[in-house]
């Protein structure tokens, strides 16, 4: 899990850049969008690691993870001048996101029988 949670850390480091430079240093209004969601979404699921990690959800965080890597990296891939039809996976992430919420929940509800 060490590994999982440096990775979440860097992930963090990467949203505070990708969100900051979307604020400051973006004029068009749709990659300012797509990097404040990314951003957002991955900032969510970056402290999620954290959490599932303290409940013992093995499976949660490289849910999380992957789910970032596609869900945020293909929004700020788009928003540095990438294809749009890169955005075609960005729901991939989306389901590796709820997967991860799932796994976490049946990992929490298992620690309490």
């Amino acid at each position: 899990m060490p590994a999982a949670l440096a990775l979440a850390a860097l992930l963090g480091l990467a949203c505070v850049g990708f969100g900051a430079f979307g604020a400051h240093g973006v004029a068009d209004p749709k990659a300012q969008e797509w990097l404040r969601t990314g951003a957002l979404y991955g900032f969510v699921h970056v402290l999620a690691v954290f959490a599932a990690d303290r409940y013992g959800a093995r499976l949660a965080p490289p849910l999380y993870l992957f789910g970032v890597l596609v869900f945020s990296g293909s929004l700020f891939a788009m928003a540095l001048g990438a294809p749009r039809w890169l955005g075609a996976i960005t729901p991939i992430g989306g389901v590796s996101f709820m997967a991860g919420w799932a796994a976490l929940a049946w990992a929490v509800a298992r620690r309490q029988t």
